[in-house]
């Protein structure tokens, strides 16, 4: 199993999980785990995915996401698991 972290924010609008979830399932990435939550008008999600049944590499996925997020107003970033620990080790 190859892990995501995938995470998205900004002002809270009609359709962002679905289009985030709708890139996801046209690509075969599963998602395994995902948070979300409005604050005021500003909205965060944080999800677990699976990409090992995806052909696209990490860095297409990042940027077809990122243009995505530019798309529907938000920002989307993706890291792979292993490098999302190392950076919040202690």
């Amino acid at each position: 199993m190859k892990k995501t972290i995938i995470t998205v924010v900004g002002k809270d609008t009609v359709g962002i999980i679905a289009g985030v979830c709708t890139y996801l399932a046209d690509n075969g990435i599963n998602i395994l785990d995902i948070s979300q939550t409005i604050v005021q008008e500003y909205f965060n999600m944080m999800m677990i995915v699976d990409t090992s049944g995806t052909s696209k590499s990490h860095s297409d996925m990042a940027d077809e996401l990122k243009a995505l997020g530019e798309k529907i107003g938000v920002l989307i970033k993706c890291q792979r698991e292993e490098i999302f620990q190392s950076m919040h080790r202690i």
